[in-house]
């Protein structure tokens, strides 16, 4: 009833994020015995939070279970927060059962995350899809995660008709379409023009003249990114990140000193594991790095990638206190 009543005022993503967060809550629930929210008290909630915290849910029989980040914590009860508020409004709980939830304080560090793809790495990455993989759907993504800044989430909106390949300048389109399954982060303030290079516009042409899937979505849209059952998924987009960003499939060995015939991060679906894998946040944090560094103008960076300059500085710069320093150097008078 919870995610029925949040579905028109939520992404589709941050609604799943919400299933999954709650799923969490089902199962201590579950471990716990409780079957009715009337049976829940404080002590409860809290006994959840530790058991949450302590990283149990999703852990595989057998597994160690890993503490969560207080940021992932904190999301988690926050969500569980608006649940209990929903379960107040049918009268399943007391009005202000939700206030019982203990959010953790975060320091100003705690909500950041500091992985990031390095430009260096990303111009490897680039140059061996170039080589090797000319025009492939893994090409595709990367190149436009690299290229545009873009969200992933904007990158599997892309329709055929939402490039201009003809022109003097190579662009790409990025619009809103929350009723055919495709929003974007920021909604209709988001919506944007994004050049890109003569090289990666000519292989994007490259692409969907040659490989890519022929291929309808529900909605009668002709997707830029597709598999054999329409439109790409985000999981998929997400997992050719994870593949490409290793660097043993680069064929530069090992940094972990894996054995890479045994070891687990070769095998598709458990890509992520690898330590040097990065996600697409990663990619478009990477990206904000390069801009800072060759001083692009921030309102440039900005209108780019859809973020505000407060945003860009705390969760995308990855570049180190003392290289912003020297930077901020460059233009003082003296």
């Amino acid at each position: 009833m919870y995610l029925e009543a949040r579905q028109d005022e939520l992404a589709d993503w941050t609604l799943k994020s919400h299933k999954y967060r709650l799923r969490a809550f089902v199962e201590w629930c579950e471990e716990a015995g409780v079957d009715d929210l009337t049976e829940l008290d404080g002590r409860d909630l809290y006994e959840f939070r530790v058991w949450r915290r302590e990283g149990n849910f999703g852990a595989e029989d057998g597994e160690t279970p890993e503490e969560i980040a207080p940021v992932t914590l904190k999301s988690q009860l926050t969500t569980l927060r608006a649940f209990l508020r929903f379960a107040a409004n049918i009268h399943a709980v007391p009005e202000d059962f939700y206030e019982r939830v203990p959010l953790p304080k975060l320091s100003g560090t705690d909500d950041v995350s500091d992985s990031t793809l390095e430009p260096d790495r990303a111009t490897d990455i680039l140059e061996y899809l170039h080589r090797y993989h000319y025009a492939s759907r893994r090409h595709v993504e990367f190149a436009l995660l690299w290229e545009t800044g873009a969200r992933m989430g904007a990158i599997r909106g892309l329709d055929l008709r939402d490039l201009d390949l003809d022109g003097r300048t190579p662009v790409v389109r990025y619009k809103h379409r929350p009723d055919q399954g495709t929003p974007i982060k920021n909604g209709e303030k988001g919506e944007r023009f994004n050049s890109v290079s003569d090289r990666v516009g000519t292989m994007l042409q490259a692409y969907i003249d040659g490989p890519r899937v022929d291929a309808t979505d529900e909605f009668g849209r002709k997707p830029l990114l597709t598999t054999s059952h329409g439109r790409v998924s985000a999981s998929t987009i997400r997992q050719d990140v994870y593949v490409v960003t290793r660097p043993c499939w680069l064929n530069q060995g090992c940094p972990h000193n894996r054995d890479i015939e045994t070891c687990e991060a070769v095998e598709l679906n458990h890509v992520s594991t690898c330590p040097s894998s990065r996600s697409p946040h990663d990619v478009r944090k990477g990206v904000v790095t390069l801009y800072r560094r060759e001083e692009v103008p921030r309102r440039v960076v900005s209108d780019r990638l859809d973020a505000s300059d407060l945003v860009l500085d705390k969760h995308y710069d990855r570049r180190g206190e003392r290289e912003r320093a020297e930077q901020r150097r460059n233009h003082l008078p003296w």
